[in-house]
């Protein structure tokens, strides 16, 4: 849906719109409509008027249940429920006020949104807090992809939240650049050219060099291509016993030393993702490819433009990879407990999510919302109609169970823009930069 998962802070509060069909939607980083401000509620919910009940759903960023007007429309079917969102631009002042809500026992809205990258401190230290969702009337764990449930599930069996989107990732390539510089355009053949591998990802973008057009790279950062890697590793950051292990890991070093490639070959644009020199690069058409989650898609339509339309496309990625994602949760401390679970329940069912996904580009992490005709079926006029629903369904169905640790985004942030941004703009070796990040997330960790 809308937040990061990898490189920088930025990402807080991004929803990207996905253009469907033969419709075109809007996209917007940070919904100026949507009200910001605190999520503190008086001691949660109040009786509604006429003796109904009011929830109070508390977001982060243009989050989307309430522009695809599914609240609007839980509310026509239930009567006597209003519901009320009050949503915080950024993440990163969500985050902090909903600790210290579910801390201090008060302040809490009926349900309370989580971003995956918190969701496993969420489930390790605040579980007593939130209601087992697992057990709500509706709610089948069958339903949703097992990576995804399993995230917000405790080893006990507890689920304390419920999926709402997440990020299967594809890649977003220019056919004209591709074929000006004698690659394949036609998106089966690309995801050819690097299927399986990453490093057949690094071999392309060596070929697309040789006879790049002038002024143009293979690919926007290596930043992005490392948390590419590692969104699609089953362990990254932490082992299934909590500990620390990314400095250890062979799958992060992989990663790590295939995107410092990247960078000490000329593949890459030189660009830190969602600043305004990245927006400027889509605009002229400076890179050919950048890692994409459904979610990505409106984003990049709005700032290539129309100057872009049937020029970008999307084939699958060399590996299934995730980039995103959030969650509902119910607080015990609620007046409302039954009917908020009922809510958000309803919220994350498939059908709701299909929804969502068709009025939002938030792609479901209801695997049955696959088979539905809004999700089968999509298409995406600009990137040349490819079948997103299919591309990225088959992505998100191939991500492993991966193990989500309570400070993932912290290292995530520090191997990007304190270590790989080194090798990448600063000429930096690998070993520099990866010192660099080491000692900047031991020192975040200390803290």
């Amino acid at each position: 849906m809308r937040t990061h998962s990898r490189t920088s802070r930025r990402l807080a509060g991004l929803v990207a719109v996905l253009a469907l069909g033969a419709g075109s939607l809007a996209g917007c980083a940070e919904d100026p409509a949507e009200p910001s401000g605190s999520a503190a509620y008086d001691g949660g919910t109040s009786g509604g008027g006429g003796g109904g009940t009011t929830l109070t759903v508390g977001v982060f960023g243009a989050f989307g249940l309430k522009e695809a007007g599914l609240y609007d429309e839980y509310m026509k079917l239930n009567k006597d429920v209003v519901v009320k969102q009050t949503s915080i631009e950024r993440n990163e002042n969500y985050y902090p006020q909903l600790l210290t809500h579910l801390g201090s026992g008060s302040g809490l809205a009926d349900i309370q949104a989580v971003e995956v990258n918190n969701i496993a401190e969420i489930t390790a230290t605040q579980a007593d807090k939130l209601m087992d969702l697992g057990r709500t009337e509706g709610v089948r764990e069958e339903s949703f992809l097992p990576w995804k449930w399993s995230q917000a599930t405790t080893p006990g069996g507890k689920t304390v939240g419920l999926g709402t989107d997440i990020g299967p990732q594809g890649i977003c390539y220019r056919r004209d650049l591709f074929a000006k510089a004698g690659l394949p355009t036609d998106r089966t053949a690309v995801g050819k050219l690097w299927a399986g591998d990453w490093r057949k990802y690094l071999a392309a973008g060596k070929r697309y060099k040789a006879r790049a057009p002038r002024g143009t790279v293979f690919v926007d950062s290596a930043a992005g291509v490392m948390a590419a890697i590692t969104g699609g590793h089953e362990k990254r950051f932490y082992d299934a016993d909590g500990k620390v292990v990314y400095k250890t890991n062979p799958a992060v070093r992989r990663a790590w030393d295939t995107a410092a490639e990247f960078a000490r070959t000329g593949l890459t644009g030189r660009l830190q993702q969602f600043t305004p020199a990245w927006d400027q690069g889509f605009a002229n058409a400076t890179f050919a490819t950048v890692s994409c989650p459904a979610w990505m898609l409106g984003y990049i339509q709005d700032k290539a433009g129309e100057a872009g339309r049937g020029k970008w496309d999307v084939a699958a990625a060399p590996r299934p990879s995730n980039w995103g994602g959030s969650f509902l949760t119910v607080p015990e401390t609620g007046r409302n407990k039954a009917a908020a679970a009922r809510l958000a329940a309803w919220l994350t069912a498939p059908e709701q999510q299909a929804k969502l996904f068709e009025k939002r580009g938030s792609f479901p992490s209801a695997r049955a919302a696959y088979d539905l005709p809004a999700v089968s079926g999509a298409r995406h006029a600009y990137f040349g109609n490819a079948p997103m629903g299919r591309i990225f369904a088959d992505a998100a169905q191939g991500v492993p169970v991966q193990i989500v640790g309570p400070k993932d985004l912290v290292i995530a942030q520090n191997l990007a823009d304190i270590g790989m941004l080194q090798v990448d703009q600063k000429g930096r070796s690998s070993r520099q930069g990866w010192d660099a990040a080491v000692k900047a997330i031991d020192n975040a960790l200390d803290r």
